[in-house]
């Protein structure tokens, strides 16, 4: 029997290669090779370049063409419903060159389409000589058509609003991000609507909040690259490939985020990679492919993560782990309706040292016998034979077959190899 069962092991286990999930790392720049158009001289610039610094330009409902320049501190306020500034498919519609500037109420569109030189309805562009852009906001206005939405570019201490934001009508890859910051620092980015535009990203840039923004079908939410201090609260991210990911980032807090619908191959509702002394608090994370995906976090040594209060339901797999996972803290979760709690894909249980305490789940088998609210017995997690895919993704194809449910179940009565013990928590909470 046991040469048997091995055989089937092999079988499965050779006629796959293995794949490995691969991360998209850095932007990629597409060469562009359309026509090349210039830039208008918009109608309203010299109302702009005549304008007194502090002066507020109020515009009445019309279309006004855009390609703006702005290099003094003044407002552009829509006095109405109705006012468009339309970029004609050319260039960026709006561009910021200084500090203490306001747009608000406007609606700002079809800027041109080069991803090269970071076409976008709003650019906002400090200078590592003069220093950061200060002080400006965004704010009520309406983006629509533009390659990307709104990128800040060494801007510091502004405000970013109640917008709604829009890319153009292109697959997702080729879609730009609807707000980018990039070396920009605390920041307030608070109750925008993104909508089917590429990413929110946040890279090189420290200390911003991120609360009460909505963004759908886009690919990722919100991608972090070496940022810290961020503050990323109460968003709502739906139908996204990716909810929140961080990579190479620390000290970060993220609380009261819901995050749903992350499908797909590469559907992950929060990960981390490379990333240390986060906080992950409160958050629900409802059917995604992954829930939670884990790799090398916490990454400096002696730091931590801190997993918290986390709904985690109806995902395909609740929370996966690959690579060294260890000194992560994970408390007071509910892991409920999920087809897999728990993956480890790195072969071994060596490399998985983490903490699990007083977290509800609902395969938990066992009694509350003295009525404390907590399972007499420790909840164990073990990888049987039905998890070969966990290590060959192609196996999954097998998931809840005949073949892999007779292996399994032959594992666990007859073992031809030690299964690999995952977790112990070992005061699960009884109800919840």
């Amino acid at each position: 029997m046991k040469q048997l069962l091995f055989l089937a092991f092999l079988t499965l286990s050779t006629l796959y290669a293995k794949s490995d999930f691969i991360y998209e790392t850095r932007e990629e720049v597409v060469p562009y090779t359309g026509p090349i158009k210039e830039t208008h001289r918009s109608s309203i610039q010299d109302i702009i370049d005549n304008a007194k610094e502090g002066s507020i330009i109020k515009l009445k409902a019309g279309i006004y063409e855009g390609n703006i320049v702005i290099t003094k501190p003044l407002s552009i306020i829509g006095a109405e419903e109705g006012v468009i500034i339309d970029g004609l498919g050319v260039g960026s519609v709006i561009t910021i060159k200084s500090s203490y500037v306001t747009l608000k109420n406007l609606t700002i569109q079809n800027s041109g389409e080069r991803s090269d030189v970071l076409d976008a309805a709003i650019n906002m562009t400090g200078d590592t000589t003069t220093g950061a852009l200060v002080q400006n906001e965004v704010s009520h206005c309406k983006i629509l058509d533009s390659l990307l939405g709104i990128n800040m570019e060494i801007v510091n201490n502004s405000l970013i609003k109640n917008n709604y934001i829009t890319s153009k009508n292109y697959e997702l890859g080729l879609r730009g991000d609807g707000i980018r910051l990039w070396y920009s620092n605390d920041n307030m980015i608070q109750k925008n609507h993104l909508y089917r535009s590429r990413d929110m990203v946040v890279w090189y840039s420290h200390g911003n909040t991120i609360e009460e923004n909505l963004a759908e079908h886009g690919r990722y939410s919100l991608h972090f690259m070496y940022a810290g201090k961020n503050f990323v609260h109460n968003n709502t991210f739906q139908y996204n490939s990716v909810g929140i990911f961080f990579m190479y980032s620390n000290d970060t807090i993220a609380t009261g985020n819901v995050i749903t619908n992350a499908l797909g191959a590469t559907g992950i509702g929060i990960g981390l990679k490379d990333s240390s002394n986060f906080t992950i608090e409160n958050n629900t994370i409802v059917y995604n492919a992954q829930g939670m995906y884990i790799d090398r976090s916490p990454f400096e040594p002696d730091s931590h993560l801190w997993i918290r209060g986390n709904q985690f339901l109806f995902n395909s797999e609740a929370l996966h782990f690959h690579s060294l996972c260890e000194n992560g803290i994970f408390e007071s979760n509910i892991v409920k309706g999920n087809i897999e709690d728990v993956v480890n894909d790195s072969r071994s249980s060596d490399n998985f040292k983490n903490e699990f305490t007083k977290n509800y789940w609902d395969n938990y088998e066992g009694f509350d016998t003295n009525m404390d609210g907590y399972g007499d017995n420790p909840y164990r997690v073990y990888q049987y034979a039905d998890k070969l895919w966990a290590y060959n993704p192609s196996v999954k194809f097998f998931y809840g077959s005949p073949v892999m449910t007779l292996l399994n179940f032959l594992s666990k009565l007859a073992p031809f190899s030690e299964p690999i013990f995952l977790l112990e928590d070992k005061k699960p909470k009884f109800t919840h």
